[in-house]
């Protein structure tokens, strides 16, 4: 029936209403007392985004893949689960009330959404004028949800190989709602008071339409990235040092998986950047190009900076890279046109190179840099964009925006951005070692492994499975031949020359660690 009255009209070429080919149940008023404003036919857009939440899904195993590779063996499986638990997490608490808190429309405080789509009882086929109305708003909640997980999951690369599974569980659900909800709010939300930092009293009055002029923050530099490093840089500092930190070399044991975590998120971002433009247009397919534009960039900048400093063409360093330019350009990425994409993942890759060396100047344990290259290249990436982005890139699109320092001549955009991306880093930080401390001190839910377990390795503490179970150990040699083993008796390291197991087990084995050549583990 309602393809028929499609058919009629075009022929007649007859005006198209939507609420003559919607259900009678379904035809409300948008959050702002409008008729429903999303009339795309053929619902392009609405394809193309749950196609890119397909995309951003894939990212957040893939940082499970990246971490994994990064750590040592013996920690390897539980970073994968953790980054798998907060998918499911969020998810709930994505549907329970996160999007409602990030993203509904009639909040007049500027700082937070309110409770109207609490369960997405709500939330059909209509679109959040304001926020994206290209596309049914069930269609945004689903990709909106795929960032959420991805934040939480980025945090705890900061703290692998010594903290305990159960307490995190309390701890993504908490951050999500305090930390994570109110900075999208602030940054994507129709009223929020960054989007917004040139008419914030309009902005919060249910009365006035907001001006949306203010900070420029694309696909989550700062809601993504300066948030997650912060909370990484205070979860770090909170539950402490790794065993033998700045004292013993902890080598990543699995390049193959760093290298396969790092193409996987490079694939997602192609859902990440573009898909924030919220619709099938010229815009985002530019934001697809400035994308992969600076992750290469940043890859040929890190393996360059390392290959000059040591001699090796280190893959780490291509990945750590690739990494880097992503992250750089993620605010940047819907503003700014393809040369200026190259010197934004090159500037920032380079700041994440000297970023990742702030755990040795000060002492913390960042055990996969979260903070040294999703914080610092998230603010780096914030502040660049106040600089390069074009009007005429965002009107690619339709939308208008102030253009930035170097193409508009006035300093309003960088101030923004910079007052945006220093407010998400302090407010994240101070939440989350707020949330940490409190739910640290519930009994059963402390964060930090005991020593023994940490010795032991969290897989088999966490889990009680191994990502290597057929070497029959805790720390599996990633080779057949054996060179030599260290390990732990009293509390003191023990050198020894293919040592037989059973030998091993009767004095009281805490801990083995297999080298095997090249020299990795």
């Amino acid at each position: 029936k309602h393809a028929l009255l499609l058919a009629t009209m075009a022929v007649a070429d007859m005006p198209l209403n939507v609420s003559m080919v919607m259900p009678g149940s379904l035809r409300q008023s948008s959050s702002d007392g409008a008729v429903d404003p999303f009339v795309e036919v053929g619902y392009p857009s609405t394809g193309f985004l749950i196609m890119c939440s397909a995309l951003v899904m894939i990212m957040t195993p893939a940082v499970g893949l990246l971490y994994s590779g990064l750590s040592r063996s013996a920690h390897s499986l539980s970073i994968v689960m953790i980054c798998s638990l907060a998918y499911a997490v969020v998810s709930i608490q994505w549907i329970t009330w996160g999007f409602s808190l990030a993203f509904s429309e009639t909040a007049n405080n500027g700082f937070i959404g309110n409770l109207d789509f609490i369960g997405l009882d709500s939330v059909h086929w209509q679109a959040l004028p304001h926020t994206a109305a290209s596309v049914p708003a069930i269609v945004y909640a689903l990709y909106q949800l795929q960032f959420a997980t991805v934040t939480v999951a980025l945090i705890f690369g900061s703290v692998i190989e010594r903290v305990r599974i159960p307490p995190l569980i309390v701890f993504m659900f908490v951050w999500t709602t305090i930390v994570y909800d109110p900075i999208a709010y602030w940054t994507w939300g129709a009223r929020g008071w960054l989007r917004n930092l040139a008419c914030i009293h309009e902005a919060i009055d249910p009365a006035q339409q907001p001006c949306r002029v203010g900070s420029l923050d694309f696909a989550g530099g700062g809601p993504v990235h300066i948030s997650s490093g912060a909370a990484g840089l205070a979860f770090c500092i909170f539950i402490g040092q790794r065993m033998g930190a700045h004292k013993d070399e902890f080598r990543p044991h699995n390049v193959m998986s760093i290298f396969l975590g790092t193409a996987l998120l490079w694939m997602g971002w192609f859902g990440f950047n573009p898909g924030s433009a919220g619709n099938a247009t010229a815009r985002a397919g530019y934001a697809g190009v400035v994308t992969t534009v600076a992750a290469s960039a940043g890859a040929l900048t890190w393996t360059l900076a390392e290959f000059f400093h040591h001699g090796n063409m280190s893959g780490i360093a291509f990945c750590s890279g690739v990494i880097g330019g992503l992250v750089g350009i993620t605010p940047a990425s819907g503003y700014v046109n393809a040369w200026s994409a190259i010197i934004i993942g090159s500037v920032t890759t380079l700041g994440c190179v000297y970023g990742v060396r702030l755990k040795e100047r000060f002492r913390f344990d960042d055990s996969t840099d979260a903070f040294g290259v999703h914080g610092v290249g998230g603010i780096i990436g914030c502040i660049l964009t106040g600089l390069f982005a074009r009007n005429d890139i965002a009107a690619l699109d339709g939308t208008v925006i102030e253009g930035g320092a170097l193409f508009d001549g006035k300093l309003h955009l960088l101030w923004y951005n910079i007052i945006a991306a220093s407010v998400t880093f302090v407010y994240a930080f101070i939440g989350t070692w707020v949330i940490l401390f409190i739910i640290n001190r519930i009994p059963g839910l402390h964060f930090r492994l005991a020593e023994d377990q940490e010795l032991s390795g969290s897989d088999l503490v966490n889990m009680g499975e191994l990502a290597y179970p057929s070497h029959g150990n805790s720390h599996p040699t990633t080779a057949s031949k054996r060179t030599r083993i260290d390990y732990f008796h009293d509390g003191e390291a023990v050198e020894a020359s293919r040592p037989d197991r059973q030998e091993l087990d009767q004095i009281g084995v805490i801990n083995t660690q297999y080298y095997s050549d090249p020299g990795t583990f």
